[in-house]
């Protein structure tokens, strides 16, 4: 199933084991359009991965774009009716440009949003679904929470412009202490609550540690009730899954403007970007006109795929190497016995050039034996 003992071997075998586990939690399959009206997006480009979108007029002359994103088009069509509540997963392709080449690539992206009146368990259970996700995707894996609540409150303390503001989110994201200082500085910010805001980016840990750290030196109880909230969530959740994956990273941070609350990112080792995000966006749902709440996250299956490249030592287990005069029922046994005992085996007539594989084999009769490496 793993790729290294850690990996899963393709996107394919992810997406199974995502819809699976989704739906045993309810969740329903939400199919859409590969295209959506290019006002959708371009009316929220700052919620979006990239804002590049590939665009084209259609029949009717009115401008489409191939969808960037999921999330829009599920909050776009989803009823806000109150009691209501939305519970789905998707596997879809999106269309977004490679940070690597500059050119667009289709990428496969399973998540799961829950949009209605979003309380404390349905919090939890959205971080136990992405816990759950990455456990699926490798065997060493973090997830990093934070509260922006928190965040928010102590960046109000230090009372910046709105432009200043959106500088130090983006200092903030980076754990940029000079950053994050200069700014302070050039806004004559207070002191004491730029040093509060800089230990708080700083801090890094397992939720135990860095809550009893943090209560000891948050200033006041506006500011304490949101760690209190994310001490909650992580309590509330230990016992159904391993906790100890969790750790508190207040540099975990998404547009304010879209988002709230609980966010979080997931990491497997290996993969220098995180495999999913998501978080709280009741903020998106108020600016698309609706009333309800949301929570949600996306699995990036492109970059378990570039990992499987990178770490996998071999394409293949054995090349079966056949000819004209091979006996086609013989070798279709062969395969099939090969792959049984979970070998994978490539059957050709000539060796691939840049196939990678363990072992070179040849039909003889109606049996395989190993084959000289030089044939």
């Amino acid at each position: 199933m793993f790729i290294g003992d850690n990996v899963l071997k393709n996107d394919e075998k992810a997406v199974f084991s995502l819809r699976s586990l989704y739906q045993s939690y309810g969740y329903t399959h939400f199919k859409m359009s590969k295209f959506e009206e290019y006002e959708l997006y371009a009316k929220n480009k700052n919620f979006l991965v990239s804002e590049n979108i590939i665009t084209f007029t259609n029949a009717m002359g009115k401008l489409m774009a191939l969808k960037p994103d999921v999330t829009l088009s599920i909050v776009k069509n989803s009823r806000d009716t109150a009691g209501d509540l939305l519970k789905v997963y998707y596997n879809e392709n999106v269309y977004r440009m490679s940070k690597d080449n500059y050119d667009y690539k289709e990428i496969m992206q399973v998540g799961l949003e829950c949009i209605g009146e979003i309380d404390k368990y349905r919090i939890c259970e959205v971080i136990i679904l992405a816990l759950e996700s990455l456990s699926l995707i490798a065997e060493d894996y973090v997830l990093d929470i934070s509260h922006l609540g928190l965040v928010s409150a102590l960046i109000d303390r230090l009372e910046l412009s709105e432009a200043s503001r959106s500088e130090l989110l983006v200092c903030i994201g980076e754990k940029n202490q000079h950053g994050i200082n200069d700014i302070c500085l050039r806004e004559k910010a207070d002191k004491q609550n730029t040093e509060l805001l800089k230990l708080l980016v700083n801090t890094y840990g397992k939720p135990s540690e860095v809550i009893k750290k943090l209560n000891d030196i948050l200033p006041d109880d506006n500011v304490k009730k949101y760690l209190y909230e994310l001490s909650d969530i992580v309590s509330s959740i230990d016992g159904t899954v391993p906790v100890d994956k969790i750790r508190i990273d207040f540099s975990v941070i998404n547009d304010m403007n879209y988002y709230n609350g609980i966010v979080f990112k997931g990491f497997a080792s290996g993969i220098p970007a995180s495999v999913l995000s998501g978080g709280q966006y009741d903020n998106l749902m108020h600016r698309m006109g609706k009333k309800s709440g949301a929570i949600g996250f996306a699995v990036y299956l492109d970059l378990l795929d570039e990992l499987s490249v990178r770490q996998g030592e071999f394409d293949v287990d054995a090349v079966l190497l056949y000819d004209e005069k091979t006996d086609v029922a013989a070798l279709n046994r062969t395969v099939r016995a090969f792959t049984e005992k979970g070998i994978s085996v490539s059957a050709q007539r000539t060796v691939p050039q840049k196939l990678r594989y363990r072992r070179l084999m040849r039909m003889n009769g109606t049996e395989a034996e190993i084959a000289d490496d030089n044939a």
